[in-house]
């Protein structure tokens, strides 16, 4: 079940990303040139441009009276893992599978532009986008702007205020304990927006590792790869100063994603022993 429901966060985030896309396509909401130009524009732009969030809105829909049928005949306990704590949830009651099917695709959705503005950070200083980069630019928008200050700590903030309000609703459905005073719930949404980072483990892991791929195997010269290459020199930038290359092979990336997992790893049991320990 827990697979079927990640396949389905993808589903919907394709649909969000084709969604998304609609507003880069020159051609939409593009003033006819001509009088053929206006004939050929018959489909209504209003339901071109939200269908997909009508589709994301029943899939989800759809999925909750599936979670609800069958999660609780299989003995299913759906988690919601947010790094320092994971939320369960009973599937035998209808709305709280409406929730969680809600919940886990937004939280699918957070991730995906955590690691876009991970991105970002990493290439904004790359001059010569390639495609891939200029995709991340339109897909943060404004953002992609920002100071690198600010990018660096709108993890720790967005998801923050996220939790604050959620864990309002959360607390009031008794699916977690109330905080026992605001000051609580401050230090709680300290702690989730710190477990926010350790979603970009994933990323520079798989980063690296198609960069160690590339460079042993030719796989092309297709715009993915030199995106590939440009990003992970860009990570690898910290470890420059240790002579890691031993004849034609380069240790860095390995010895990078070991340093990135074990950090993480010790940063979410520490965020997690943390948070439980709160009020302090």
């Amino acid at each position: 079940m827990t697979l079927i429901d990640f396949i389905l966060n993808l589903a919907g985030l394709l649909l969000w990303l084709n969604w998304r896309s609609l507003k880069f396509d020159p051609l939409v909401g593009a003033k006819p040139a001509s009088l053929v130009g206006t004939l050929r524009r018959t489909e209504p732009f209003r339901w071109k441009t939200w269908h997909f969030l009508a589709a994301i809105a029943v899939l989800l829909l759809i999925r909750s009276l599936f979670y609800w049928q069958i999660g609780s005949a299989v003995n299913w306990t759906p988690k919601l893992p947010l790094g320092a704590i994971a939320i369960s949830f009973r599937s035998d009651f209808f709305g709280r599978m409406v929730l969680f099917s809600f919940l886990s695709f937004g939280l699918t959705l957070t991730v995906l532009y955590l690691w876009l503005l991970l991105l970002s950070l990493v290439n904004d200083r790359v001059t010569d986008a390639t495609s891939l980069q200029k995709l991340v630019q339109l897909h943060l928008g404004r953002i992609d702007r920002w100071p690198r200050t600010f990018k660096l700590l709108l993890p720790l903030l967005v998801t923050g205020v996220l939790w604050f309000f959620l864990s309002l609703l959360l607390a009031r459905l008794q699916i977690i304990p109330p905080a026992v005073s605001v000051y609580h719930r401050l230090e709680q949404t300290v702690v989730i927006g710190l477990s926010a980072y350790l979603t970009w483990r994933y990323l520079i892991g798989a980063l690296l590792g198609l960069y160690v791929l590339s460079n042993y195997i030719y796989l092309g010269s297709h715009t993915f790869w030199t995106f590939i290459g440009t990003t992970a020199k860009n990570l690898l930038l910290p470890l420059n100063w240790i002579p890691l290359r031993l004849g034609k092979v380069d240790f860095a990336p390995i010895v990078e994603i070991a340093l990135v997992f074990l950090f993480a790893e010790l940063a979410e049991h520490g965020l997690t022993v943390f948070y439980q320990r709160l009020p302090i």
